[in-house]
């Protein structure tokens, strides 16, 4: 309490400061949106700054490409920049308030060894107050290797320190100890449950529709909410509204096509970016030599976005999201047939208003949902299992630039949340079987207030406080004392839960290349995935909290020294973290996936957790040759003791079982070491050389200590959870890009890239089952112990795999 208390007089005391302030002297706002010249898509994040009397100071544009400066009257040279682009300067006599939109265009010069160009303020990594937080480069990405020729957004930011991949070749992945389920994926505002394609090996992020993509590891700002350990924020393109353009790529396993221009030119534009792969009609001849004769699998995207600009002051934007993978398994002689499609689909709708020249509004209504569904015919039998989870939202965000000092972001946000954690349905001899559904609905609301006070030209804070509620509403059963069931009828309000969350960062400035930067921060989680895999899979079911299920909470402590070496072509980082978790959820020891139909919740236990480590960062910005190494040491830990829950009387009857005899034991996500190196070398203007090593501790399992015969009777005792861990992962890929010298007035660009995933050929553990079986025995001898073995078998998926993709604009 002493810290929200804190945290709300900072707030009050930035926001009298400013208000004295203004009162003062006479000051004026210039303000307007940077766009790019050649497509007219606003710039997020753009630097707009003025040299005074403490150094460069301004601000940057918002996810709209809005900024807004208060100045006192005056004559400026005010400073615009974007990365890849041209700076613009231009004088501004500020004696009024004052629109001006910018055009930038990008810079020719980007890459040549003397030439600094930057889309930031050159001493950002020691300026800013962000803690944690990295904005990707997407033209940078697709310079980097990639699995089997396709650019991977996901894949991208493991190689970013305290971020580790969820497993071989797989786009989960898990930020600082936390689980998959705790990451915020967000596209243009929508939750993108299942972020993996082939059961994880893709993204479902198409890197040609993409406009910008950050990810904030730690310091997450109030304005997002609903997750523990991270946000990675993706956001679409808007479209060309200058011109036609197309842009596309043909891959050994897939293609692409991006289309994007005006619908009225400057003022209404298009995107639609679709993605297919043929690696199932490529790989038949194959198949069908096989007992997988008669399947097949195919995974599509499509991307779609509308905007129109009415004025200055109100755009709309209309944008969607559909994604599918589709497994299909059919064999004639038996007559068996199986169908399992399972997919995303998202909806954004977006409202921009300004009201003046200091306040700006983002209207957004989501729809977003994620549905899994099983479908077998066998003779006469029909069964279809179907899971998955659908949202609609409506939120209010409002950025408010009271002076050039502050940025005010405030707002709230609905969300309601259906569930169906599990509906079978089945038909014998033409006969319906009554279905077994589950159902669960709830109401979440938010609000939130942020300020982003620059006190002093060396202390910078950014203090935040939100607040949310999650209420969970029938149709539920409650059963109790094994015997007993409560029943809560559609809409009726079964259990809420409140969270108050203060989030604080700062940023002292030791020197003019070096700052001290921390974090403190409080999260709550109401909706949670339970798995038994080490990486999201399309079975894998989300739940809310419930009656039973306690949300998950957690805070986040960081502090971190950063440093620019040699006029900011080198940065440098290095920073602590320590998390703690509560009210983490497991299954039971007991349980099994293939036993008797149960109410999922009734199989869980719950417990708490700890996280920490530190990551060291160390990256060349500029120059022909540039690239990055990050090292991250952490644990990641995890008990269940048993212990009642919370205190609450209405669950008293609850056996919250132990794990692990109630001990410590490190977590599934546990990675002790980790090592990303990013690599990339223009040897040419036509060359770019690129490559990427990674090393990381081998995942923590569990395995059998002994098998026993009792009574005749197999069994099989583990030893501690966790307690194995399998060999290290390492991996080296390398990748050349091509491009063909063209001539500046042909529209028509191509390029080619070529790459090598797992240069050396390591092969790494996927999975390790064990074979059990008598040997060399006879009938009279199967029942002998003395014969029995029991061998641990280590599965690898991918050896060397080289692939090619042709890329080209027009």
């Amino acid at each position: 309490m002493r810290f929200i208390k804190l945290l709300t007089l900072l707030l009050f005391c930035s926001n009298a400061i400013s208000v004295q302030n203004l009162l003062a002297q006479e000051k004026f706002t210039l303000s307007g949106y940077v766009k790019d010249i050649s497509s007219g898509e606003t710039l997020i994040g753009a630097n707009v700054f003025y040299n005074s009397d403490e150094g460069m100071t301004g601000t940057v544009t918002n996810l709209y490409g809005f900024y807004s400066l208060t100045l006192p009257k005056g004559t400026y040279k005010i400073d615009y920049n974007y990365i890849g682009y041209e700076t613009v300067s231009r004088e501004v006599v500020l004696d009024k308030d004052i629109s001006l939109n910018i055009e930038l265009g990008e810079s020719a010069l980007m890459l040549d060894q003397d030439v600094v160009i930057t889309g930031r303020k050159e001493d950002e990594n020691v300026s800013s107050a962000d803690v944690g937080k990295v904005a990707l480069e997407v033209s940078k990405l697709k310079t980097l290797p990639a699995f089997m020729g396709e650019v991977d957004v996901l894949k991208s930011i493991q190689l970013l320190p305290g971020v580790q991949a969820s497993g071989e070749g797989n786009a989960g992945f898990y930020v600082r100890g936390g689980g998959a389920d705790q990451n915020l994926i967000l596209l243009d505002d929508a939750t993108v449950y299942n972020t993996g394609h082939l059961f994880g090996f893709f993204s479902v992020f198409n890197a040609d529709a993409l406009k910008n993509t950050t990810i904030i590891k730690g310091g997450m700002p109030a304005q997002y909410g609903g997750r523990l350990s991270s946000v990675l924020d993706v956001t679409m393109k808007e479209g060309n509204n200058k011109r036609f353009q197309a842009d596309g790529g043909i891959g050994l396993i897939a293609s692409r096509l991006t289309l994007q221009g005006p619908i009225q030119k400057n003022k209404s534009s298009f995107i639609l970016s679709g993605r297919r792969t043929y690696i199932s009609e490529l790989a038949q001849p194959q198949i069908n030599k096989t007992d997988f004769a008669g399947s097949g699998y195919y995974f599509y995207d499509l991307n779609a976005k509308v905007n129109y600009i009415f004025s200055d002051k109100d755009r709309v934007y209309l944008s969607g999201y559909f994604g599918r993978d589709v497994f299909t398994f059919s064999n004639g002689d038996r007559d068996f047939a199986t169908n399992i499609p399972w997919g995303n689909a998202t909806g954004t709708l977006r409202w921009n208003h300004l009201f003046n020249d200091k306040m700006f509004m983002n209207t957004t209504a989501v729809y977003n949902s994620y549905n899994f569904k099983f479908g077998v015919d066998v003779q006469d039998f029909k069964v279809e299992y179907f899971s998955g989870i659908r949202d609609y939202s409506l939120k209010v965000d409002f950025d408010y630039f009271p002076t050039v000092r502050h940025k005010v972001k405030f707002g709230v946000n609905y969300t309601w949340h259906k569930f169906s954690p599990s509906r079978l349905e089945a038909n014998v001899q033409g006969t319906d079987v009554e279905p077994v559904v589950e159902i669960n609905k709830a109401h979440e609301f938010a609000a939130y207030i942020q300020d982003e006070w620059d006190i002093t030209g060396r202390l910078k804070v950014n203090v935040g406080l939100r607040a949310a509620l999650f209420a969970q509403v029938g149709p539920y059963d409650f059963t109790y004392n094994s015997d007993s069931t409560t029943t809560f009828n559609e809409g009726e309000h079964v259990k809420s839960y409140p969270a108050i969350e203060p989030r604080m960062n700062f940023r002292y400035r030791i020197t003019d290349a070096a700052s001290l930067k921390g974090s403190v921060t409080y999260n709550t989680q109401f909706i949670h995935l339970v798995t038994n895999s080490a990486s999201t899979l399309p079975t894998d079911t989300w739940l809310p909290s419930s009656k039973l299920i306690r949300p998950q909470r957690a805070w986040q402590y960081s502090l971190g020294w950063f440093q620019n070496l040699k006029q900011n072509k080198y940065e440098a980082s290095v920073e602590l973290f320590y998390k703690q978790l509560f009210n983490q959820i497991d299954y039971t020891e007991t349980y099994v996936p293939t036993g008797p139909p149960t109410k999922l919740e009734n199989n869980f236990v719950f417990g708490n957790g700890r996280a920490y480590g530190a990551e060291f960062f160390v990256k060349k910005r500029l120059g022909k040759f540039n690239g990055w190494l990050g090292y991250t040491i952490s644990r990641s830990e995890r008990i269940f003791e048993g212990n009642d829950l919370e205190g609450d009387e209405d669950l008293a009857f609850f056996e919250n079982q132990p794990i692990n005899d109630g001990k410590w034991f490190v977590s599934s996500f546990d990675r002790p070491h980790d090592i990303s190196l990013a690599l990339n070398y223009e040897i040419s203007p036509k060359l770019i050389l690129s490559g990427v090593w990674v090393f990381a501790s081998g995942q923590a399992i569990t395995v059998p200590k002994e098998i026993a015969f009792i009574d005749n009777k197999l069994i099989t005792l583990y030893g501690d959870r966790n307690s194995y861990r399998i060999a290290p992962y390492h991996r080296m890929d390398l990748s050349l890009t091509y491009k063909p010298q063209q001539k500046k007035e042909r529209r028509f660009k191509s390029e080619f890239n070529a790459s090598i995933y797992n240069v050396y050929n390591r092969r790494n553990i996927y999975y390790i089952y064990f074979d059990s079986a008598f040997e060399d025995t006879t009938d009279d001898e199967i029942d002998n112990p003395d014969t029995f073995k029991n061998t641990a078998v280590a599965v690898s998926l991918f050896p060397i795999i080289p692939s090619i993709t042709w890329n080209f604009s027009f």
